[in-house]
């Protein structure tokens, strides 16, 4: 089975984030974000993947290749204009082998069993298969009504919370007959959601949803991928990290320097060569990327700071999120919601957030 994963978005929700690194690129613990979604298709037997690239596409082209280092087959399919998600995988049907194929949004997050979402499929004789999930707030989704045997009956996206009368909702996770692209215009936007999954229910093909308690979670705005960092320290999802775990729940990748002086308490996670220095602070959910220096007595807290930033002495981080290569200035004092593009510099004493 092959599937093709939708990567061409401009990440706009994550900026700054974004503005110099395509959504997929964006770190979770190291690794580009892509590459966790290309490790859990490896897990389930899913080899062959077309990668659907638009926004800052070479970054993604030349970090990956053929996928060879991964042990997996890539291809990429390029979209010279937005096309929405049904017309950004029309795209790419010249690699289709006629095959039900698997397709995945590339802002999600999630260890969802995809081999019982292609075996539901099949078993079914379905055209397509939703994979769902519950969710207590299903208002900023699009739910899927289903019969007691799966077939779904209706779609209603955004609902308001007098027509949520069910939580199951749209993971933008998908099994594909490739014959149901015949419906999809040829370099048009269409999307799944809105375009081609109601045409199919108004035409009679069996369209089947596929419910799952697993982990789910979009990453595309910044407190979500804050989360994520955190739902993965406290073992919610599982994902492939390539640290040790101490006892108290640390994680340190190779070559990480912590001084004698310095304090780490888990949940956290110390990069690649990071260095932690005379009685610095690491708290809870902090996140520091590969050859992060945490400078003397700095205090970081539930904070994810990118590779190569240095944190002066007597800084504090809590609640923020910075790009990698940044320079944080002695004595600042970095509080919740802010979100640091790549390569700032902050000057010394600098005040901003809680």
């Amino acid at each position: 089975m092959k599937a093709i994963i939708i990567a061409g978005g401009s990440g706009t929700r994550l900026r700054p984030l974004t503005y110099a690194t395509p959504k997929p690129m964006v770190p979770l613990f190291e690794k580009p974000f892509l590459q966790h979604q290309l490790e859990l298709l490896r897990r389930h037997g899913i080899r062959d993947v077309v990668i659907n690239l638009h926004y800052l596409s070479d970054a993604i082209r030349d970090h990956f290749g053929d996928g060879g280092s991964l042990g997996m087959r890539l291809a990429y399919s390029l979209e010279e204009a937005p096309m929405g998600t049904a017309g950004a995988v029309k795209l790419a049907e010249p690699h289709f082998d006629g095959e039900p194929m698997l397709v995945i949004n590339g802002d999600i997050l999630t260890d969802m069993d995809l081999s019982a979402l292609v075996a539901s499929h099949r078993e079914r004789g379905a055209r397509a298969t939703i994979g769902m999930i519950r969710v207590a707030d299903p208002t900023s989704y699009g739910l899927i009504f289903t019969e007691a045997d799966g077939r779904i009956t209706r779609f209603l996206e955004k609902p308001s919370w007098d027509e949520a009368t069910v939580d199951t909702v749209n993971a933008g996770i998908y099994v594909l007959d490739p014959a149901v692209f015949a419906y999809v215009p040829e370099r048009e936007a269409f999307s799944f959601e809105r375009g081609l999954f109601p045409l199919l229910l108004k035409l009679g093909a069996p369209v089947h949803g596929h419910a799952t308690s697993a982990y789910w979670l979009d990453i595309g705005s910044p407190a979500k991928y804050l989360q994520a960092h955190v739902d993965v320290l406290l073992g919610r999802v599982s994902v492939e990290l390539d640290a040790t775990r101490r006892a108290d729940g640390v994680w340190l990748g190779e070559g990480a320097e912590l001084d004698p002086t310095a304090e780490v308490r888990g949940p956290a996670y110390v990069g690649r060569r990071a260095r932690v220095r005379k009685q610095a602070r690491i708290r809870e959910f902090s996140v520091l990327g590969p050859g992060v220096v945490v400078d003397d007595r700095a205090c970081v807290e539930h904070a994810l700071v990118g590779a190569g930033t240095v944190v002066g002495e007597d800084a504090t981080l809590k609640g923020c999120i910075l790009g990698h290569g940044c320079e944080i200035g002695g004595g600042s004092r970095l509080g919740s919601d802010l979100v640091l593009a790549d390569g700032s510099t902050l000057g010394r004493g600098t005040r901003f957030g809680g």
